[in-house]
């Protein structure tokens, strides 16, 4: 097998497609135009949202949307820009530009390719749950901060990136917020919260209604938002009145300015954006596989693969004027929920956005921006595991400082060092409570009688759980305290043995060897007596010091 395998590249759909019939073609056609309509504000208010265009997240949502379920390794998960990059999008192209923004897309897609070429796919799934939720949190937050200029139609040229820059220019401009424009965000507000948590209960008791349940809140959002606009002569701001108009076709290939030293300047940039859209399409997944488990088309993702699409999208996508992808959540939920069971479905998503934007991409210039940052507000309100929050008394201390902690990092700081921090709490907590669980008591003569008067010439000790770096010290303390005669080590409940561990019974048994004292060692496990081979420790003691129970041990030490 070589480095990069690619006989592991097998999207779904070749497995998808095997018994494929008319009756699930429908199904997925189905499921692919109600996501597709679903999508159509999502993609140009995430792009908006991002600094960008919003040409460039209907271009994410076509191409990338496409290749993600076309390659990809889940049946029925959505591919397309996502609210989880606002944040980070906006940061890399207020600091580093347009240009470079591609660059770093699709310096990601190569990395996301690497990680499913390497089959790495799967150690996404160690991110602790307190990282994943404090990010996820923390930029629900950010985008909700972002949205108050629109939502309040102020008048500013440019946003700052950090938090605390936005809320300082938010206050600074206060005083020229619009009226009609906070009207009709919280009109449109109002209207999705009613749509989403008021109609499906209304559905049930009046089966009438169930029609209009299944018309998806963001469209009639849009729709709403744009005809009241228009007949009533709000003035609030659209998007051709601050973009321009839509283009009604794909762009060009564009090979952007690439250089070396570009690429070293970008490297922090593209590797968050890589690792955010590697956690972001992976937990999709999961979330994908959980609602297909009790349907008959139910199969689990292939980590790898969905790594190796997501990065080929990501590649790809930048030089048609696009903006990062990944997984996408309430995209994918709409799906299963509408019959999708397969690829196709994505597929046909991604085409129908394409024949909109060639057909209706005029119309789209009255969109009033204050309606996006409604549906944005409530998408990042929904985005948020705030019940978390809630039930933190019921988790350990650990768990809801990480929390916590990357939570206030996201808002604050960044994102890159929310998660890094992260990650080195939940490892440092993770020592701490491996090391904890690790443990050595001494064999008294309670249980070994025949230790009776030979305590200070014999001595056997049980060690529990692993042996690594963490827990050095408790060999360490057995050495501090040598018999004149005999130690016996009982390592039958030793589960695991890492270089640390095997080095600090290496200068157990020299030491023991400097003072004359016999080390005894049994019931030594599979996985502890290998690395005791490897490390050379077995060579340094005779066969008949090694043996399969503690008896045993106890009777060779005492000569018996």
């Amino acid at each position: 097998m070589t480095l990069f395998d690619l006989r592991f590249f097998r999207p779904r759909l070749v497995d998808a497609l095997q018994g494929y019939n008319r009756e699930r073609f429908v199904q997925d056609v189905g499921a692919g135009l109600t996501v597709g309509v679903v999508a159509l504000p999502l993609a140009m208010a995430f792009a908006i949202a991002s600094g960008l265009k919003p040409e460039a997240g209907l271009f994410t949502a076509i191409i990338a949307g496409f290749l993600i379920s076309a390659l990809g390794g889940s049946r029925v998960q959505i591919g397309g820009p996502a609210g989880a990059f606002i944040v980070i999008v906006y940061g890399i192209l207020e600091r580093y530009g347009l240009a470079n923004l591609m660059i770093a897309t699709a310096m990601s897609g190569v990395m996301l390719l690497a990680m499913g070429l390497l089959r790495l796919g799967t150690l996404i799934r160690f991110i602790p749950v307190a990282v994943v939720i404090g990010f996820t949190n923390g930029i629900a937050v950010l985008i909700m901060v972002s949205q108050l200029k629109d939502f309040f139609g102020l008048q500013v040229k440019t946003m700052p990136a950090d938090f605390f820059g936005i809320l300082r220019t938010l206050s600074d401009n206060i005083s020229s917020f619009n009226g009609e424009s906070l009207g009709l965000a919280v009109m449109c507000l109002v209207v999705l919260a009613f749509w989403q948590l008021a109609l499906p209960r209304l559905a049930n008791a009046m089966p009438s209604t169930k029609n209009f349940a299944t018309i998806p809140g963001s469209i009639v959002v849009l729709v709403g938002a744009t005809m009241a606009s228009k007949a009533m002569g709000l003035d609030v701001e659209t998007i051709a009145s601050r973009f321009g108009s839509i283009p009604s076709n794909l762009p060009a290939f564009a090979w952007p300015d690439f250089s070396w030293e570009t690429a070293k300047f970008l490297l922090i940039p593209a590797t968050t954006l890589a690792l955010l859209g590697s956690i972001e399409s992976l937990l999709c997944a999961r979330i994908a596989d959980q609602m297909m488990a009790d349907g008959p088309y139910g199969d689990r993702h292939d980590a790898n693969q969905e790594l190796m699409a997501q990065g080929i999208a990501n590649l790809v996508t930048p030089f048609f004027g696009g903006m990062p992808a990944t997984g996408t959540i309430a995209r994918t939920v709409t799906n299963v929920k509408n019959g999708g069971n397969s690829p196709v479905a994505g597929m046909v998503h991604a085409l129908t956005l394409l024949v909109v934007m060639l057909v209706a991409a005029p119309l789209a210039g009255d969109v009033p921006l204050a309606a996006l940052s409604a549906i944005l507000m409530f998408v990042a309100w929904n985005m948020g595991e705030w019940h978390e929050f809630v039930h933190l008394r019921q988790f350990r201390m650990t768990y809801r400082i990480t929390l916590l902690l990357v939570f206030a990092l996201t808002v604050i700081v960044d994102l890159t060092v929310a998660v890094e921090v992260g990650l080195m709490a939940a490892c440092l907590t993770f020592i701490y409570r491996i090391s904890s669980l690790s443990r050595t008591e001494q064999v008294h003569i309670d249980s070994h009688p025949e230790l009776a008067g030979l305590e200070a010439k014999v001595q056997a000790h049980r060690l529990y759980g692993a042996l690594f770096f963490g827990a050095v010290k408790l060999v360490e303390a057995i050495e501090e305290h040598l018999p004149e005669q005999a130690l016996v080590l009982d390592l039958k409940n030793l589960i695991y043995i890492d270089t640390s561990g095997a080095d600090s019974l290496m200068a157990l048994a020299r030491t023991c060897r400097k003072r004359q004292v016999r080390l005894i060692l049994c019931g030594v496990d599979h996985q502890p007596l290998d690395m005791m081979h490897r490390c050379g420790l077995l060579a340094q003691l005779p066969e008949q010091d090694l043996l399969p129970d503690l008896g045993q041990g106890l009777a060779t030490a005492l000569g018996r």
